[in-house]
């Protein structure tokens, strides 16, 4: 989709075969010249699922080295739903919020000048069905405020595709931007993260009614949930919400101290937050029974217990110690939690449960240290399995899934394709592309069955298979090479999203084994940064060898 010196630019049958066709505005001269990428670890291989479910690899990921196309897997195909210079059919014009990936409040060009617009880089996508319509919504991560934007996957006309949900608090303020969403059934909410440290970060919730529009467009702070640089959110069949922190520690070894918890809030009432509960942080258990601990971590970095952490086929009993309860003001979480001796990881980002399990089992990616000049254990990060009695149990066991390397790591989003298949992507960062000279990959890795694992099969590594490896188009690669500050460089790979759009709590991500290929289940992802393409994929479920 590339061409030499030009602008990617989508040009693809849209969703449900209309026609959709990206007006992105093209500039010449930047030196994009497509060239083969570097082999970057073993993904070439293939997976095939029980339900006919088939990735065939792509072998290697995109050099960091101008304008690149994205690779996807030739099990599937993908379209583009929406790009950054869409207009929104409701814009708040006064402030700036007028465009789909763009703030135009201070007049500048959209791109690829030095005084570009502000990109507000759509991030997570959460598909709803609401009166047999199909919505595809997502939070805004950066620029001058948050705000909500929703797709119309049915509207044929892509000028009239985009609605703007929320920009304001109930007193018509900005609110932070945002970078976790999901769907509370129990709410009818999309609770919304903002991945700021306290005061600024914390959970926010927008209303929407039976036909998927905003009750009053107002993002209202749900105070009890805490103020942290919270990203993955995720509720529970009991109605309990699930969070992942994203805060850098201070440098040590070449990387980072851990710094960020993994946190359960238990509402008084699931269909009210706003009546209070009690937040909750994981504790991780050394082998003596003793809780590891911030103080410990922060102090020695390089503590044994990291690398255990780190290790295929260990074990580590857990237990969630209450940090917080009541509906005060907002509150400093991540400080509670290091008062109340939870233990901090480095930089968990996301999580889901694994479907099948009745939500006793909660995957989370760790992100690590994005370096390659890291002496730390546990620098490349890892994805961990959480499995208690039931998601409401006070204890349970933590063991890693997939331990990652140079190769594989920056891990971030993370979604089940299948009861087995489950889908991580990159978010190595500018640095860690250049070290490398690798761009970002999504994974998809083949979990055991959990009747093998209690019979002690499963401990070893799964074989990561590359099913998308990420390009970069020309206003990424404008901003990466020269362009200005406040706009981030290489694209991203954010918003992977399997969902049958079931807005009910029999919809809850994890409560059904999705079934992705020639069925309602539908699968996103943003390529954040840059355009801002939010992109769909049809799995063809049949090997094109």
């Amino acid at each position: 989709m590339a061409t030499p010196k030009g602008h990617v630019r989508p040009n693809e049958t849209g969703t449900k075969g209309t026609s959709v066709r990206a007006s992105h505005i093209i500039k010449i001269g930047l030196a994009g010249t497509l060239v083969a990428g570097v082999a970057m670890g073993m993904s070439s291989a293939a997976v095939q699922a029980d339900d006919g479910f088939h990735v065939d690899g792509v072998p290697t990921a995109n050099p960091k080295f101008g304008v690149q196309n994205n690779v996807l897997t030739p099990s599937a195909t993908q379209t583009s739903v929406a790009w950054g210079n869409l207009p929104l059919t409701n814009p708040d014009t006064a402030n700036g919020v007028t465009n789909y990936g763009y703030n135009t409040l201070d007049g500048a060009p959209l791109t690829q000048t030095k005084n570009e617009a502000h990109k507000t880089e759509p991030d997570k996508n959460v598909y709803l069905t609401f009166g047999g319509k199909h919505y595809l919504y997502q939070g805004h991560e950066i620029g001058p405020r948050g705000y909500v934007t929703r797709i119309n996957l049915d509207e044929t006309d892509a000028a009239k595709r985009v609605t703007l949900i929320s920009d304001v608090d109930p007193q018509g303020n900005a609110y932070p931007t945002i970078d976790g969403i999901t769907w509370d059934p129990f709410t009818k909410q999309l609770l919304l993260t903002a991945e700021s440290g306290s005061p600024k970060g914390g959970v926010f919730g927008v209303s929407l009614d039976a036909k998927g529009d905003a009750v009053d467009g107002k993002a209202v702070r749900l105070n009890a949930l805490g103020s942290g640089g919270y990203e993955g959110i995720q509720n529970d069949s009991f109605g309990n919400i699930w969070i992942v922190e994203d805060i850098g520690g201070a440098a040590a070894g070449g990387g980072k101290v851990p710094n960020s918890y993994v946190y359960r809030f238990v509402p008084t009432d699931k269909a009210d937050l706003a009546k209070g509960g009690s937040l909750q942080a994981l504790q991780i258990k050394r082998s003596d029974g003793s809780p590891a601990t911030a103080a410990q971590l922060q102090a020695n970095p390089s503590d044994p217990f990291i690398a255990s952490l780190h290790t295929y086929g260990t074990s580590f009993d857990t237990r969630w110690v209450t940090i917080h309860t009541g509906t005060t003001e907002a509150f400093d979480a991540t400080g509670a939690a290091k008062a109340a001796a939870a233990t901090p990881l480095k930089r968990p980002e996301n999580g889901v449960f694994r479907p099948g399990t009745d939500f006793r089992e909660f995957y989370f990616t760790e992100t690590g240290d994005t370096t390659t000049g890291s002496t730390l254990p546990g620098a490349y990060g890892g994805v961990f399995r959480l499995s208690q009695s039931s998601a409401k149990a006070d204890t349970g066991k933590l063991s890693i899934s997939v331990v990652g390397d140079k190769q594989h790591t920056g891990f971030d989003n993370i979604q089940f394709a299948t009861d087995r298949a489950m889908l991580v992507v990159e978010d190595a960062g500018d640095g860690l592309h250049t070290q490398r000279n690798a761009l970002d990959s999504g994974y998809l890795y083949e979990l055991a069955r959990r009747d093998d694992r209690s019979n002690g099969k499963g401990s070893s590594a799964p074989t990561p298979v590359r099913w998308l490896a990420e390009g970069r188009d020309a206003s990424a690669t404008f901003d990466s090479m020269s362009g200005p500050s406040y706009n981030d460089g290489d694209n991203e790979i954010t918003g992977i999203h399997v969902s049958d759009g079931d807005p009910t709590p029999a919809g809850i991500l994890g409560a059904k084994i999705p079934h992705p290929v020639g069925s309602t289940w539908r699968t996103f992802w943003t390529q954040q940064h840059g355009d801002n393409i939010t992109w769909e994929i049809n799995w063809s479920g049949a090997s094109q060898h």
